[in-house]
């Protein structure tokens, strides 16, 4: 595996979910592959999880983990070619990313969407330079279209509590008081559309995804009805895709809740984390004991983990 941004950069699900299982199962059966290699993490976005769950899969590959923050611990650095650098950018990618491949086996980068030029972002302009220059395998650790490793512990999360084959897995947008990327449920949608599952995404109008990950899945204006019978829902606030990068409601109605909730057949509720409170969900639904936010967030770990040792197996 050379870089991991897509479903389809993991291969087989069921050999992957299998796969997890065992890294979970053992989690330093794997230990020697990451001896004496090293893997950098280069964070242009803030981070709690997707760093912290990082490390420890490195770690548990017997990797050493280099975290840099870029802006904190670098120069700040220019991301788009043909530019005059007479602002406050000091280095460029196209220097800062061989050198930083030189000092590593394994390269991790987040830098989100700026959600200002959809051009820019959907062409995944920074992911793109690490993995064109660096010489190394590449992980998105979130980048502006695509947050692979979420969504990769999304689906072990849903395979360890699903009750039925082919359960009905809802995608629902909330309220956010701020614009945010479209990444996690880009990725969400990606790896549920691949999964055995009954795929269905509700939204307001005007916040439809980019149709390359909407793929297959079914789309429903009405929460409510969306909800009827589901077994999982996971909710996540993005802003407009067609609109690029703004915000066309704050409907509070959209905020899950005890009502929404009733509908399902007793459905887990599900979040990628962090989470507005109150406004993505209500206290009494992320408190319950159908939450699963805080498995879902362990399992970061063991998604990581999986993508890293395949990595290390291939060099």
């Amino acid at each position: 595996m050379k870089s991991f941004l897509h479903v389809s950069d993991i291969g087989d699900l069921k050999k992957a979910l299998a796969e997890a299982a065992a890294v979970k199962a053992d989690p330093y059966g794997w230990a020697h592959l990451g001896v004496h290699r090293t893997i950098i993490l280069v964070f242009f976005n803030s981070s709690l999880r997707t760093r912290l769950s990082s490390q420890k899969a490195a770690l548990n590959l017997g990797l050493d983990p280099i975290v840099l923050n870029i802006g904190k611990e670098s120069w700040q650095l220019e991301t788009r070619l043909g530019v005059v650098m007479d602002g406050d950018k000091s280095e460029h990618l196209r220097e800062a990313i061989p050198v930083i491949g030189s000092y590593c086996d394994l390269i991790g980068v987040r830098a989100f969407a700026g959600l200002e030029d959809y051009a820019y972002d959907y062409a995944e302009t920074v992911l793109q330079q690490f993995i064109d220059y660096s010489g190394r395998p590449v992980i998105s650790l979130e980048s502006a279209t695509v947050h692979p490793c979420q969504a990769f512990a999304d689906l072990i999360t849903i395979e360890e509590y699903k009750t039925k084959p082919r359960p009905k897995v809802v995608l629902s947008w909330a309220p956010h008081p701020r614009a945010l990327p479209q990444a996690v449920p880009n990725s969400f949608a990606e790896w549920m559309n691949a999964a055995d599952v009954d795929f269905v995404i509700t939204h307001p109008e005007g916040y439809e995804l980019d149709p390359r990950f909407v793929g297959g899945a079914r789309v429903e204006y009405d929460q409510m009805k969306a909800f009827e019978g589901a077994d999982f829902i996971y909710a996540k606030n993005w802003s407009a895709v067609g609109a690029y990068g703004q915000i066309l409601s704050k409907d509070p109605s959209w905020t899950v809740g005890r009502r929404q909730m009733a509908v399902t057949d007793d459905a887990f509720f599900m979040h990628c984390l962090p989470v507005r409170r109150n406004m993505i969900v209500t206290d009494e639904v992320i408190d319950s004991p159908k939450s699963l936010v805080i498995p879902e967030a362990a399992n970061r770990v063991v998604s990581a983990q999986v993508v890293m040792k395949r990595m290390l197996e291939s060099l």
